[in-house]
């Protein structure tokens, strides 16, 4: 067992400079040795060491040897920097799609690939916000699903669920089965959706992952590959508001000077914005029209107004006037 060990040793200390060491913490020779006794009851000396430590180096683990009062080593770079460690570790926080539980169980993971000090560190900064989170599961193991059929080329089959009055899930067409052709998983507004094509159809739809419930891969191949290629993700995002469906049009808007960065926020750099007055803007933009769309007319206010189409203006100028008529009817 002994002799096991021994073998073992250049894991040990591999091990050990992983979950110890980094920049603000440095070990000794001497302190590997001890932790190598204290944690695997191996017996070792600093040249055994040294040597170990070489390999490792020429391996192409990035051992930094610290020279001088303080000398010593560390793991310098890692697969993963503190930076972007923290960047995974708030997306996993603010998911909406993920539990209490997954949330904390995916932090963990991350966190172990950095040295515990850091990591440490990083359990400071993590609040778990009080902000609405999935319930179960489900998401998490539908979105594994998805992907294996996209990989092996399959259709799914699965029913869709929607919430009722009384907080509980009720599936939708009565429990029927939709049957579709998986082609992308898009994450738009904190929740993930499945852009794949309808067989019944032909035409390309979208449904929110966590209401999709018990998906089977079927048999069958998948359908409406040159539908997927038209298809762009970036740009449909741009379009479509809170993922929900509508006719395309290309609406032209103008707007106070003020609002130019909620624009660009929304559609991005690759839009032509042209001045309409000292104090104005127009902008034409791809839009999915919806009353998502409308309510997001609504939530910048009177500083952005559509211009044309005719038929959209006026179709958004009945959609407050209900909005209205909905205040002044009844309390």
């Amino acid at each position: 067992m002994a002799v096991q060990r021994l073998k073992l040793r250049m894991l040990y200390i591999y091990q050990i400079l992983m979950e110890e060491t980094d920049e603000e913490h440095i070990l000794t020779a001497g302190e590997l040795i001890d932790r190598l006794k204290a944690r695997y009851g191996v017996e070792d000396d600093r040249r055994s060491v040294y040597g170990d430590i070489d390999t490792l180096i020429e391996f192409g683990v990035d051992v930094i040897k610290v020279k001088g009062n303080d000398h010593g080593y560390y793991i310098g770079e890692r697969q993963l920097e503190p930076a972007e460690l923290k960047i995974l570790v708030d997306a996993v926080q603010v998911s909406k799609f993920l539990t209490q539980k997954k949330s904390e169980q995916l932090i963990r993971k991350l966190e172990c690939l950095t040295s515990r000090p850091l990591a440490k560190h990083l359990q400071e900064q993590v609040v778990l916000t009080a902000r609405p989170k999935a319930k179960n599961e489900t998401v998490f193991y539908n979105i594994d699903a998805i992907h294996t059929a996209i990989y092996k080329n399959r259709q799914i089959q699965f029913q869709y669920a929607e919430w009722t009055v009384q907080k509980e899930y009720r599936l939708r067409k009565n429990g029927a089965y939709y049957k579709v052709s998986p082609w992308a998983l898009i994450w738009d507004d904190e929740n993930y959706y499945l852009n794949a094509c309808d067989s019944g159809s032909g035409i390309m739809k979208h449904y929110r992952v966590d209401k999709m419930v018990h998906i089977d891969i079927t048999d069958e191949s998948r359908e409406g590959k040159e539908q997927s290629r038209e298809f762009n993700p970036a740009d449909f995002e741009k379009k479509t508001f809170g993922m929900f469906a509508g006719r395309d049009a290309s609406v032209t808007l103008q707007g106070e000077n003020r609002l130019v960065g909620v624009i660009i926020d929304r559609f991005g750099t690759d839009i032509m914005i042209i001045p309409a007055d000292a104090e104005h803007f127009r902008v034409t933009v791809p839009v999915t029209v919806s009353q998502q769309f409308f309510g997001w007319m609504t939530a910048i206010g009177k500083g952005l107004k559509i211009v044309r189409p005719d038929d959209v203006r006026e179709q958004y100028l009945a959609y407050v006037r209900e909005i209205m008529e909905g205040y002044d009817g009844g309390k």
